[in-house]
């Protein structure tokens, strides 16, 4: 179980941290304000957010235009409580006792902002009920 002196924290993981990881680390910021540390990484990162992806999110007042993707690394899995992968399959580090959940998300690169907003409303969901399921302290490892 996490410690609760701290805040939990979430690691959205997919390929190119440019779409998918971003968009769910935004929106778990956006719902649970200060609740959680949400970050994302990516197994293979893009040089950029998808444009699409960024459109997207600024239509519900999250700017991801400054947001660069980055790698991830041993020291983010450790940090975390739980860790999302959306498509990056076994290429993101396994650390006994986290919690691992692994979200079957299509990706929205290249797919235009139809695609985008219909990913952003799947993943606001997922996250939604990740959050519920964190306020309810259910962070134990499965």
């Amino acid at each position: 179980m996490a410690a609760m002196s701290r805040r939990p924290c979430v690691l959205f993981v997919c390929v190119q941290n440019a779409g998918r990881s971003q968009m769910a680390a935004a929106l778990a910021r956006q719902l649970a304000g200060d609740r959680i540390d949400a970050r994302s990484a990516g197994s293979a990162p893009a040089d950029r957010v998808h444009a699409n992806v960024v459109a997207a999110m600024r239509e519900v007042g999250v700017d991801l235009s400054g947001v660069k993707p980055r790698p991830i690394s041993d020291d983010d899995v450790a940090a975390a409580d739980i860790v999302v992968t959306m498509g990056c399959g076994d290429a993101c580090p396994y650390i006994p006792g986290k919690r691992y959940i692994d979200w079957q998300i299509e990706d929205p690169a290249g797919g235009g902002l139809e695609a985008a907003r219909r990913v952003r409303g799947v993943l606001r969901l997922a996250v939604e009920r990740l959050l519920a399921e964190v306020a309810a302290g259910s962070l134990t490892a499965r």
